[in-house]
């Protein structure tokens, strides 16, 4: 029963997918349990039960990252976007069959002191903070990475790098196996101290050595940890599941506080969430089991056959290992890329609220992003709500892919300990510099933005990407608009807003965005449909302005503008298609019925200025 989630991509309806996935993630929950909690008679099935799990994460983790962090088993994939659903569910029929035939061998490992349980609640406490640490940190090789980044130019890890998280999982694993003495030693539990702190506290390559200090010693102290749970019984379990489920609501309500009951108390507070964490895996290290290797308490000889099972262990950690230096081999960016019109000296830019890359239908929406971008030939794209990295996301990063596929630079933030629903900047021209912002948000959620200055054909031109806060804040949005007019104002380049900005045209705070107070003009004034999404420029040619219809890939429309680098503002005045040059229109494809759902609404063609 517990494979019925790998086949939840065969259920159309979301809801009901959604609720086939839930009786799958139910049953695993149970079947993992009952299958550790069977086999606390024999130390050494319960730890190849418990070093089989670990290898599944690490494997997982691989997997995603070979798939630009989505795993392609899941139930938001399919055929259509790269899902290897069938093959998938097959692989785990078998394992599962393989994995239930009996055993009868009980020698080898560490044999469990047979003193009494000294707190299951403790135990269940430890085992809570460690599923916490390992779904939140781990289950995705790029979720530190982005904790650390802070723009360009690059001073720490990228995508790319994920390697070395796998690398030091892997590590992890082999301390486990080599010094189990000092899996759960206090030694160890500080190690896991300062990491935390470190990434939590600080970023570029400084924190990221934490996420490595974090990764080696969750996955080393996950047998110990599942061993004492084992011991102190089903309270424990229970106990661990709960805890686990009250971290994840609030690594939620740290961002999400707007919309939940009692959520300001939880406003900003990741560090809370992660102390937390540790607090917790550290009570879980007090009442551990310790191998004993005394002359009381000897250490039982290993069977041939435990001997063996490890050697499997080490031989499959080497070839995932292996796995992710040839995948992180091929990922690596080659930083050559070209803009689409680089004779006309054009840049496409484009913005799009892309709703964490689930489309109407909660299938993953990458891929038809991707289509869309290429074919309207976009060389710039700012992407709001894309801060996928939480486990109710499934820790996934869309702009991996859609950087690697479209040959694009690519800076995301602020991070996901920034307390933002994210934004992104995707780029065919290089990003010289690049700084987040986290702008005024007395009340409600903060609002994200990236100032970049790109290398446009030879001329610096400055691309800013913002999210504002909620119609239900007026005041938020009231200081955002000033604070950011007063960055587009001091800008001394040219600049293109790509914005998300929740105001009527010519009213309110619309006159702080445009006009004198910010240096800035409307992409097109006389366009009064708008709420949601503008384009704003300052020192460059505007030539064209599209809206595309978004089909069902999210619930917001794509807005387009074309700017010609070198060149002065130029006039109000429109002009015809025919009076623009070939190579600086607007793809025809998405004229009249469009394709695939997408064509030009609103005005149902492009407008061009001279």
């Amino acid at each position: 029963m517990s494979l019925a989630g790998l086949l939840a991509y065969l259920v159309e309806t979301p809801e009901l997918r959604l609720l086939t996935v839930t009786f799958g993630v139910s049953t695993s929950c149970l079947a993992w349990s009952a299958t550790w909690y069977a086999e606390r008679s024999s130390a050494a099935r319960l730890e190849a039960r418990t070093l089989a799990w670990s290898i599944g994460l690490i494997a997982s983790s691989v997997a995603k990252f070979a798939n630009y962090s989505n795993n392609p088993i899941w139930p938001i994939m399919h055929a259509e976007n790269g899902g290897w659903n069938g093959l998938g569910f097959a692989v785990a029929f078998a394992a599962v069959v393989r994995s239930t035939r009996r055993v009868t061998h009980n020698r080898g490992g560490h044999e469990i002191s047979n003193g009494p349980s000294r707190s299951p609640v403790l135990a269940g406490l430890g085992l809570g903070g460690l599923f916490f640490g390992l779904h939140s940190l781990l289950s995705d090789s790029s979720t530190m990475i982005l904790w650390v980044w802070e723009g360009f130019p690059v001073r720490g890890p990228i995508a790319a790098n994920g390697v070395l998280t796998l690398l030091a999982m892997g590590v992890g694993m082999l301390h486990y196996l080599v010094l189990q003495e000092r899996a759960t030693s206090w030694i160890s539990f500080g190690f896991l101290v300062v990491g935390a702190f470190l990434v939590t506290s600080f970023s570029h390559w400084t924190g990221y050595l934490g996420a490595i200090c974090l990764s080696l010693e969750l996955i080393s102290m996950s047998p110990p940890l599942i061993a004492s749970a084992v011991r102190h019984g089903p309270l424990a379990f229970g106990l661990g599941f709960f805890v686990y489920n009250i971290l994840v609501l609030a690594h939620v309500w740290v961002v999400a506080y707007a919309f939940v009951p009692g959520g300001p108390l939880m406003r900003e507070h990741t560090d809370w969430v992660m102390t937390a964490m540790v607090v917790l895996i550290g009570a879980g290290v007090a009442v551990a089991p310790k191998p004993t290797s005394s002359a009381k308490a000897p250490r039982r000889p290993k069977s041939n056959s435990s001997n063996r099972l490890k050697s499997y262990y080490v031989y499959i950690l080497c070839l995932l290992e292996l796995m992710a230096i040839s995948i992180s081999y091929l990922r690596f960016p080659t930083n050559d890329y070209v803009p689409y019109h680089k004779d006309d000296k054009v840049i496409t830019a484009g913005i799009w609220t892309v709703h964490f890359s689930l489309d109407n239908n909660m299938w993953s929406s990458e891929r038809r992003m991707r289509d869309l971008i290429k074919e309207l030939e976009i060389d710039v794209i700012g992407l709001l709500e894309t801060d996928l990295q939480r486990i109710i996301m499934g820790n996934r990063d869309t702009t991996q892919f859609l950087a690697e596929d479209l040959g694009m630079y690519v800076d995301a933030g602020p991070g996901p300990n920034k307390h933002t629903w994210g934004a992104a900047l995707l780029s065919k021209f290089p990003i010289l510099n690049s700084t987040h912002h986290l702008l005024p948000s007395p009340v409600g959620e903060l609002a994200p933005a990236i100032h970049a200055t790109l290398d446009a054909y030879g001329e610096q031109v400055d691309v800013v990407v913002f999210h504002s806060g909620q119609e239900e804040d007026p005041e938020d949005r009231r200081q955002q608009s000033e604070y950011l007019a007063k960055l587009m104002r001091d800008s001394p380049r040219p600049l293109i807003l790509l914005s998300y900005l929740v105001i009527k045209p010519q009213e309110g705070n619309y006159n702080t965005y445009v006009g004198e107070k910010s240096g800035m003009k409307d992409i097109d004034h006389t366009d009064w449909d708008r709420w949601c999404e503008y384009i704003l420029y300052k020192g460059i040619k505007r030539l064209g302005y599209a809206r595309v219809s978004r089909s069902t890939i999210t619930d917001t429309e794509l807005q387009v503008g074309k700017f010609v680098v070198g060149q002065p503002e130029g006039s109000e005045e429109q002009i015809s298609e025919e009076q623009v040059a070939e190579g600086l229109r607007f793809p025809a494809i998405f004229k009249g019925e469009g394709r695939r759902g997408h064509a030009y609404h609103v005005f149902n063609e492009p407008r061009y200025f001279n």
